[in-house]
C-alpha cells in the first residue's frame, strides 16, 4: 500500500511531466477527491496509508487527467467566488476571469441598490448568481439559460449555496424576446458563448472535447449573443439600470460601441488580472421610462 503523500507524489509527477501547469493543486485536488476528503484534511493525514479502493480510484482519476479531461469535471466540483460549485460537461467550468464580472456588479450596487433585481443570462452552472446572492443578500435574481440540463445543474448550485428562496431559474432563449411576465430588472449580467465558431477547433484540448461547444460558439464573429441581448433584453431595465457583460480578448470596444448604438447611455470596461478588458458595462438613461411595469412580488 501506498501513503496519500506517495499518491500525491507520483500524481503531480506525471501531471508536470505532461505539461499540466498546476500540477501541484490538481493532485491534491485528484487525491483528495479519491480518498474522500476535503484538501485540508488530506493535508493533514498525508503520512497515513491509502486503501486498495482508493489506490485504484486515484488511478483512474489520473487516467482521464492525462487523457486530457478537466479536473473539474472528474471531481464534480468546483470553486467560485470562494463558493462550493457542482460542475458537469453540461456546463462550463467558472474561470477566475468571471469574478471581475462579480466584482463589477457588487462596485455598481453596494451601498446604491442594496435589494436589487438582478437578471442573469446565459447562466449556465449559476456561478455568477450564486457569487451575487452570496455576496449581496437583499437581492433577488432570475437565472436564465436554453440548455436544461445546464439549469438543473444551476438549481443543484442555487440549494447548494442556501440561495432557493432568492433565485428562480427559467430556461429561455438569449437570443429572442424575454418571456412574458419576466418582469424588470436593476442589472442584467451575463457571460454569453463568445468564441467565434471558425476558433472553436484551436481551442485547447481540454476545453474543445469536454465543455459544452454551445456555451462557447458566438457566431462566426463571436458578437451573436451581445447583439441580441442588447436588442430583445434592453427592454426589461428599469431606468437607470445596467447591463454588464464579459467579453473575449479584444472584443471590448466593438461591444462598447454596440451599447452606445443600442440605445445605453454610457458603456464602460473593466479589466481582469491580466490588464484585458474583461467586463464591458453599459447604462440605460436615469429619465423616468412610461408605462413599465413589474410582475409579481419575487
Amino acid at each position: 500500500m501506498k501513503t496519500y503523500n506517495e499518491l500525491y507524489l507520483n500524481a503531480r509527477g506525471l501531471l508536470r511531466q505532461r505539461g499540466v501547469e498546476a500540477y501541484n493543486l490538481e493532485a491534491r485536488i485528484l487525491v483528495a477527491k479519491a480518498a474522500g476528503k476535503p484538501v485540508s484534511e488530506l493535508l493533514r493525514d498525508l503520512n497515513l496509508y491509502a486503501t486498495p479502493a482508493i489506490e485504484e480510484t486515484m488511478q483512474g482519476f489520473l487516467q482521464r487527467r492525462l487523457a486530457g479531461e478537466p479536473v473539474a469535471y472528474i471531481t464534480g466540483t468546483w470553486e467560485f467566488y470562494g463558493l462550493p460549485m457542482v460542475v458537469t460537461p453540461d456546463v462550463l467550468i467558472p474561470r477566475m476571469d468571471t469574478e471581475v464580472l462579480v466584482d463589477t456588479a457588487k462596485e455598481l450596487l453596494v451601498g446604491k441598490k442594496m435589494d436589487a433585481r438582478i437578471l442573469d443570462l446565459c447562466a449556465g452552472s449559476g456561478c455568477i448568481t450564486c457569487a451575487l446572492g452570496h455576496e449581496l443578500p437583499a437581492t433577488k435574481l432570475v437565472a436564465v439559460d436554453i440548455s436544461a440540463s445546464a439549469l438543473e445543474i444551476c438549481r443543484k448550485n442555487v440549494a447548494l449555496n442556501r440561495l432557493s428562496s432568492r433565485v428562480i431559474c427559467i430556461q429561455a432563449d438569449a437570443t429572442a424576446s424575454p418571456p412574458l411576465g419576466i418582469g424588470q430588472f436593476d442589472m442584467i449580467v451575463s457571460n454569453p458563448p463568445y468564441i467565434e465558431s471558425g476558433e472553436i477547433i484551436s481551442l485547447d484540448g481540454s476545453v474543445r472535447d469536454y465543455e459544452p461547444i454551445w456555451a462557447l460558439d458566438g457566431g462566426e464573429d463571436g458578437l451573436r449573443f451581445y447583439k441580441s441581448i442588447i436588442k430583445y433584453w434592453k427592454s426589461v431595465l428599469r431606468p437607470g439600470g445596467w447591463l454588464l457583460f464579459e467579453v473575449g480578448e479584444g472584443q471590448a470596444e466593438t461591444v462598447k460601441e454596440m451599447l452606445l448604438a443600442g440605445g445605453f447611455e454610457t458603456a464602460e470596461t473593466r479589466k481582469d488580472t491580466l490588464n484585458i478588458d474583461r467586463v464591458v458595462l453599459g447604462r440605460m438613461s436615469s429619465q423616468s421610462a412610461e408605462n413599465y411595469s413589474v410582475y409579481g412580488s419575487f
